[in-house]
C-alpha cells in the first residue's frame, strides 16, 4: 500500500493554469513526516489509502469528478466575476457619492488588493480543515460583503466592503486549483487546469457585459451588480454545503484513522494530519517572508513574477481603457462598448489551444529527463504569447482612434487576451517547475506583486490617457511589453545556469538547501 500524498509535487504537473496546485507542497517535506513517526510507538499503524480505495478521490469515477470540477469552477468564476462587475458602475458611483473618476476606480482596485491578504488565511485553513470548510465560509463571506456594498450609503462603506469582498473572494481563487489537483492525477490534471484557467479569466472579461446589462435596466441599477454577486455567492455556498464532499487527502485520512480507532478499539491507528495546527509563524514565513526574499534575491522569480504581474495588470487596466476608447471616443452605448471584452475572451480560448498543444512536447522533454521537470520546455508558448501580446498592444494603439474602423481594434483586443493568458499561465508553470518544494513561495511572490500592481496601476489609466492620449498610452504599454520579450529566450539559453546558482531551485540530483 502506498500513502497518497496530500498534494503531489507540482513539478510533476502538466498543466497550464492561472494558479497552479502548489498550496501544500512546502508542508509535505519527508523529514517532517518522519519526525512525527518517531513520536509514536513501534506498533502504530499509519493509515493510508488502499489500492482502489473508494475513499481516495483519485479513484472516483469520471462523472463524479466532472461534477466536482464544475462546482469548483463555478466558485472561482463567481469570485473572479465579482472583481470587475462593478467597473461599469463607476459613473453611477461618481454621481451617487460625489467622488472623482480616478477615485471611483477604487472599488475594483480594493477588491484585487484583498487578494494579497486573503490567501494568508484561506490557504492555511484549507490545509488544516480541508477544502470544503475553507471554501464555504469564504463564499458566504463574499456574499455578505457584496450585499454590504449593494446597501452602502457612502463611498467609504463601498470601499471597505469591496476590500473585504476581495479578502473572502480570494478563498476560491487561491484554493480551487489545489482542489482540482486533489481529484485529478497529473496525467489528466493538465486538461482540467487549463479549462479552469479559462473560467477564471472569463470572470473579469464577462463582468463588464453583465454589469452594463444590469445598470442599463431601469428597474435594477448599479447596486444590482453587487446584489447579483451576493445571490450567486450564497447559492454557491449552499450548493457546496449540500453536494461537495471533502476531497483533501490528509483530512480524509485523519477521519479514516479516527473511524478505525472507534470501530476497532485499537488506538494504534493514526495519521500525521491529526497533529497539524494553524501556525502563525509558518503562515508569515510561507506567505510573506520567504516570498519577499525570493522576489528580491532570485533573478528568475524577479523576472518571471514581474512579467506575469505586468500582463495581469494590463487585463485590469483594460477595464478603464476600453470604456474610454469605445464609449467616450467612439460614442458607443454602455452595453455595446463591452464587445471588445468578448473579443479578449475569444483570445483567451485560443490560448487554451496553444497551452494544451504544448503538453505533448513538454511530456516528451520530461520523459527524456527521466521524469524530472524541465522548466525550459514551458518557454516556447510564453515566447509566442509574448509576441502576440506586444502586437496586440501596438495594433490597438494605432487603431483605437475613432477614425479607424472598429473591427481592427477589436481583433487587437483578442490578441491581447490570447497573449496575456499564454504568458501568464506559462510564467506560473515555469516557477512551479523551477522551485518545486518552494513552489508555493515562488508563486506567492507572483501573487503579492501582481495583486499590488493590479490594484494600483488602473488608478493611473485616466491621468495617463489625459496626458499621453490613447495612442501614446497603449504604445507605452506595448513598449514595456516589448522590453520583456527577451525573457523567455534568455531563460531558454541561460535558465539552467541560473538555476544552478539558486539556493531554492533543485537541479540535477534534486538536492534542496534545507537552510534556505
Amino acid at each position: 500500500m502506498q500513502e497518497k500524498p496530500s498534494s503531489e509535487d507540482p513539478s510533476d504537473s502538466d498543466n497550464g493554469i492561472l494558479q497552479p496546485n502548489v498550496q501544500d507542497v512546502e508542508k509535505a517535506a519527508p523529514e517532517k513526516v518522519a519526525s512525527r513517526t518517531e513520536t509514536r510507538n513501534t506498533d502504530a499503524y499509519l493509515v493510508q489509502f488502499d489500492a482502489n480505495d473508494p475513499e481516495d478521490p483519485y479513484t472516483w469515477g469520471p462523472g463524479k469528478k466532472v461534477w466536482l470540477a464544475f462546482q469548483l469552477s463555478v466558485l472561482a468564476f463567481v469570485a473572479s466575476l465579482a472583481s470587475a462587475i462593478t467597473a461599469p458602475a463607476q459613473p453611477e458611483i461618481e454621481q451617487y457619492t460625489g467622488v472623482g473618476p480616478t477615485v471611483a476606480v477604487l472599488p475594483v482596485s480594493l477588491y484585487v488588493l484583498g487578494f494579497v491578504f486573503g490567501p494568508c488565511v484561506w490557504g492555511p485553513a484549507s490545509e488544516v480543515w480541508g477544502r470544503r470548510w475553507s471554501l464555504i465560509p469564504a463564499m458566504f463571506g463574499l456574499g455578505l460583503f457584496s450585499i454590504g456594498t449593494a446597501t452602502s450609503k457612502n463611498f467609504a462603506s463601498i470601499a471597505v466592503t469591496r476590500f473585504f469582498s476581495g479578502f473572502f473572494g480570494a478563498g476560491p481563487v487561491a484554493n480551487v486549483s489545489a482542489a482540482l489537483g486533489d481529484i485529478y492525477r497529473p496525467k489528466f490534471r493538465g486538461i482540467a487546469m487549463s479549462f479552469y484557467g479559462v473560467v477564471v479569466v472569463g470572470g473579469p472579461l464577462l463582468a463588464p457585459t453583465i454589469g452594463s446589462a444590469l445598470i442599463q435596466n431601469k428597474h435594477l441599477g448599479w447596486r444590482w451588480t453587487r446584489y447579483l454577486i451576493g445571490i450567486l455567492s450564497f447559492a454557491d455556498s449552499a450548493l457546496t454545503f449540500a453536494c461537495m464532499p471533502e476531497i483533501y487527502a490528509p483530512v480524509l485520512l485523519k477521519r479514516k484513522a479516527q473511524r478505525l480507532r472507534k470501530e476497532t478499539g485499537n488506538e494504534s491507528y493514526w495519521h500525521p494530519h491529526e497533529s497539524v495546527k494553524v501556525d502563525i509563524k509558518s503562515i508569515i514565513t510561507k506567505h510573506f517572508a520567504r516570498p519577499l526574499k525570493m522576489l528580491l534575491t532570485e533573478p528568475i522569480v524577479t523576472c518571471i513574477a514581474t512579467y506575469a504581474s505586468f500582463v495581469f495588470t494590463v487585463l485590469y487596466m483594460t477595464l478603464q481603457i476600453f470604456p474610454i476608447v469605445y464609449e467616450e471616443c467612439r460614442g458607443w452605448g454602455p452595453l455595446v462598448s463591452t464587445t471588445p471584452f468578448l473579443a479578449m475572451l475569444t483570445g483567451v480560448c485560443s490560448a487554451l489551444i496553444v497551452n494544451l498543444g504544448n503538453q505533448p512536447r513538454y511530456m516528451r522533454a520530461v520523459d527524456a529527463a527521466g521524469g524530472k521537470p524541465v522548466p525550459e520546455a514551458r518557454l516556447l508558448p510564453m515566447s509566442i504569447g509574448g509576441t502576440c501580446f506586444v502586437i496586440g498592444l501596438f495594433v490597438f494603439a494605432g487603431t483605437a482612434p475613432p477614425h479607424v474602423p472598429w473591427p481592427v481594434s477589436v481583433v487587437a483586443a483578442g490578441l491581447i487576451g490570447g497573449g496575456f493568458t499564454t504568458v501568464f499561465q506559462q510564467c506560473l508553470n515555469y516557477l512551479v517547475d523551477t522551485y518545486r518544494l518552494y513552489a508555493a513561495s515562488a508563486v506567492s511572490s507572483n501573487t503579492l506583486l501582481r495583486s499590488v500592481f493590479a490594484a494600483g496601476l488602473p488608478l493611473v489609466v485616466r491621468p495617463m490617457i489625459n496626458r499621453l492620449g490613447i495612442t501614446g498610452s497603449m504604445s507605452l504599454l506595448g513598449g514595456i511589453a516589448a522590453l520583456a520579450l527577451p525573457v523567455p529566450f534568455v531563460l531558454m539559453r541561460y535558465g539552467l545556469t541560473i538555476r544552478k546558482m539558486s539556493k531554492f531551485a533543485p537541479v540535477a540530483m534534486g538536492q534542496i538547501n534545507p537552510s534556505a
